[in-house]
């Protein structure tokens, strides 16, 4: 999209159509001179016959524009008088989007007294006010029946009509000049009658204070209306008994004495309490000689004891007897501060693994099968129960474990075995010991070292696994050799989305990073910066810069090679096409579709084009690592025995950074003529794009001088930019007397032959006229 808000193609997606948008919306934020352009262009591509995505950036984007504080009310009466007429439209649709008419109805909130303001001083202008008085009319009918989102907007419409249409008391008028009130319409105006519209307002305030009136329980409305009222009781002295009135009579706490006390009802009771009471002590406070004063205090006072009864009498408890008491004292042990831990004793033997590990006597624990809780929810709990640990009981307990395992083991080193010796096994029998040796007899030699023992142990053939028996009839199996298994298979879709990830974690540090000139230091250190050129470091610091160019390596070196059609064997590849067509991997496990590289080039484009005109270097640099890879692959390509495509990147991604840039080129943008000028080779079809900027008179001395500096300073491209040069003057007529000043310098007689050409009818007559 242009910076006026027009779409620069009919044929975008929604969601290309949606990134324009917001690129729109960008710019206003930085710089709100654009608001009245960019809301003028952006008016047809969001009316009713648009997707319904962009009619709800549109209602949103006009609500905005219109409540924006940083313009003043000249600028908002240019904007409301120009978007009224859509207004109405996305109001008035049958069956139209709660989002879009929330929306709108917001929008219509702001505008109406800004369009009231125009009308007072512009009453020729009656074709305004009917837009106005039809979207009201439009508003005021759909406000019962709406969703609570759409209420709410409706009851913010209705506070704006009633100020625009009551008398105000003139202060807030003094502060800010923004206020507009029935005092600023003259008696005999000829669009506007003042006892009409202040009955009109006195009405739409009673139907607003009707849902204080009938106590109603939904409390977003309530509060809505609460809030909506405290600028008018404190701007408008003619509503302000009604609305304490209204007040004074509603009863927040009804909704917790007509129905149970859960704890939502008890939030929903708290809120409107609060809301009531805040309204009222803040006007107390402004006020505090208002002839209501002592009927407000009373009710505060009223209100506050009745909420402590109500809280008083929700959380005090029933007496319970000492039956349950006792078992509640049973089932809710605690832990007395001045009784030390206690680990309970195995007690005599056998006891199993489990066992060892139990250190409590709560049968209800010991029976629980904690495998029925899911892994994840396991794994959370422990996480949680160790970070909350005491470390002083966490290490009692180890310890305790730690001295069980000790007794085990001593008291089975000392008890003697009573059993006869079991017959040996030629798969467990002890090195060198032959079960048929009946000459085998046990020396009573000195027991072998350790040392011995590893090497006899490394030498012997490897182990079958063979059960043991514990205490307890408990059977382990014994320790073999322990290998992870294999990882699971990544299919295409996977492997994308995972290089995405990637892609995007390797964009995550430069946000925090520093520039290369500041992170050096001061001095004379500060100035010194790495040598440029291909074969410079990409990291010799922790910098943007160097980030930088280790991220353009990443997406232009780390799949050299792997994208290329040819299999590592020579072949030609067709098979491998197949197979990558049918989304199999090739040899190597290429997979043909969206690469990692490609990922990162995506990023990086969307990364240059956020602050284009301070990126320009990143921009020339990532270009120039992409020109040189393709000539190493091209030169590989070339010094192998076959001959193969190649896939090269320098052209696709230059075209599509040169396309994003003149999107965002301004006639002040001289950035353009040095990034063409830097960028490593350029030709016909980038050259082309310039013809774009010649359709707008503000940006044709930039193209024509930047297509004027390419034909002085690079040689190689200068017949393309003059064939440019000519192509413009043969096709703009705005931008022919200074196209024509340059062909008459570096391509004499080309005007003559152009004129020859029409006289002779080789050109149509249309296509060229006589410069001037």
């Amino acid at each position: 999209m242009a910076a006026d808000g027009t779409s620069s193609s009919s044929a975008l997606s929604v969601a290309e159509q949606l990134e324009q948008l917001n690129a729109a919306r960008k710019l206003v934020l930085e710089n709100s001179t654009y608001y009245a352009q960019i809301v003028k262009g952006v008016l047809p591509i969001i009316g009713p016959q648009a997707p319904v995505e962009l009619r709800r950036w549109g209602a949103e984007f006009l609500a905005e524009s219109l409540a924006t504080p940083v313009l003043s009310m000249g600028e908002k009466e240019g904007i409301a008088v120009t978007v009224l007429e859509t207004l109405r439209h996305l109001i008035e649709a049958p069956s139209e989007d709660a989002i879009v008419l929330k929306a709108s109805i917001a929008a219509a909130a702001s505008a109406y007294p800004v369009v009231v303001r125009w009308i007072i001083n512009n009453a020729w202008n009656k074709e305004s006010w009917e837009n106005m008085s039809a979207i009201k009319s439009r508003i005021l009918r759909i406000w019962d029946g709406a969703l609570a989102p759409v209420k709410i907007c409706c009851i913010k419409f209705a506070q704006r009509v009633v100020l625009a249409q009551t008398v105000s008391n003139g202060m807030e008028h003094k502060h800010n000049g923004l206020d507009v009130s029935l005092n600023m319409i003259p008696e005999n105006h000829s669009c506007l009658d003042r006892r009409q519209l202040e009955a009109e307002a006195i009405g739409l305030l009673d139907r607003t204070l009707g849902i204080l009136q009938d106590n109603s329980s939904d409390v977003l409305l309530v509060d809505a209306t609460i809030n909506c009222l405290s600028i008018l009781a404190r701007t408008r002295p003619g509503t302000t008994n009604r609305i304490l009135n209204a007040v004074l009579n509603f009863n927040p706490l009804r909704l917790a004495t007509s129905s149970p006390m859960t704890p939502k009802t008890k939030v929903l009771v708290r809120s409107l309490e609060k809301t009531t009471r805040m309204f009222l002590a803040h006007l107390l406070r402004r006020e505090p000689n208002h002839p209501m004063a002592g009927r407000i205090q009373q009710y505060l006072e009223k209100l506050m004891r009745q909420r402590a009864e109500l809280y008083d009498e929700a959380n005090r408890k029933r007496p319970a007897d000492q039956v349950l008491s006792a078992a509640a004292d049973a089932k809710r042990q605690r832990m007395d501060g001045a009784a030390p831990l206690t680990i309970p004793p195995l007690g005599p033997g056998p006891h199993t693994l489990a066992k060892i590990f139990t250190l409590t006597d709560n049968l209800g624990l010991q029976g629980f099968d904690v495998t029925q809780l899911p892994a994840e929810l396991a794994a959370k709990i422990a996480v949680r129960t160790l970070e909350g640990m005491d470390q002083r009981v966490l290490d009692f307990a180890v310890n305790g474990v730690r001295d069980r395992l000790a007794t085990l083991s001593a008291a089975a080193t000392a008890a003697p075995s009573a059993e006869p010796p079991a017959v040996l096994n030629a798969a467990t029998a002890p090195l060198g010991v032959d079960e048929d040796d009946d000459d085998y007899e046990p020396d009573l030699t000195p027991a072998e070292d350790t040392e011995q023992i590893l090497n006899k142990l490394d030498n012997a053939p490897p182990e079958e696994p063979v059960g043991h028996a514990l205490d307890g009839g408990a059977t382990l199996a014994a320790l073999g050799p322990f290998k992870l298994p294999p990882p699971p298979a990544l299919d295409p879709d996977t492997a994308a989305q995972l290089s995405q990830a990637a892609a995007s974690r390797v964009f995550a540090p430069l946000a925090s990073l520093k520039d290369g000139a500041s992170s050096s230091g001061g001095g004379a250190a500060a100035v010194r910066r790495p040598k440029a050129g291909i074969n410079r470091l990409a990291a010799a610091s922790f910098d943007r810069d160097s980030w930088l160019t280790v991220i353009t390596r990443l997406a232009t070196r780390s799949t050299a090679g792997l994208d290329d059609e040819e299999d590592e064997d020579g072949d030609d590849g067709g098979e491998a096409r197949i197979k990558a067509e049918e989304g199999t991997t090739t040899s190597l496990g290429r997979l043909r579709g969206p690469s990692l590289g490609d990922a990162i080039r995506e990023m990086l484009y969307n990364y240059i084009l956020e602050d284009w005109r301070r990126r320009i270097d990143v921009a020339v640099a990532w270009l120039c690592e992409e020109w040189y890879c393709d000539q190493v692959a091209k030169r590989r390509r070339r010094s192998s025995a076959s001959a193969g495509d190649v896939t090269l990147h320098y052209e696709k991604w230059a075209l599509r950074v040169v396309d994003g840039l003149l999107s965002y080129v301004t006639a002040q943008d001289k950035v353009l003529t040095r990034f063409l000028a830097e960028i490593p080779e350029l030709n016909r079809a980038m050259l082309s794009r310039l013809k774009g900027l010649c359709a707008d008179p503000t940006t044709v001395q930039l193209a024509l001088t930047s297509l004027l500096y390419l034909v002085m300073m690079r040689p190689p491209v200068r017949e393309a930019a003059l064939d440019v040069v000519g192509e413009i003057w043969t096709e703009f007529e705005d931008a022919r007397p200074l196209a024509a000043k340059y062909l008459a310098k570096w391509r004499p007689g080309f005007i003559e032959s152009q004129a020859r050409a029409l006289e002779s009818g080789a050109l149509p007559a249309n296509a060229m006229a006589v410069a001037t």
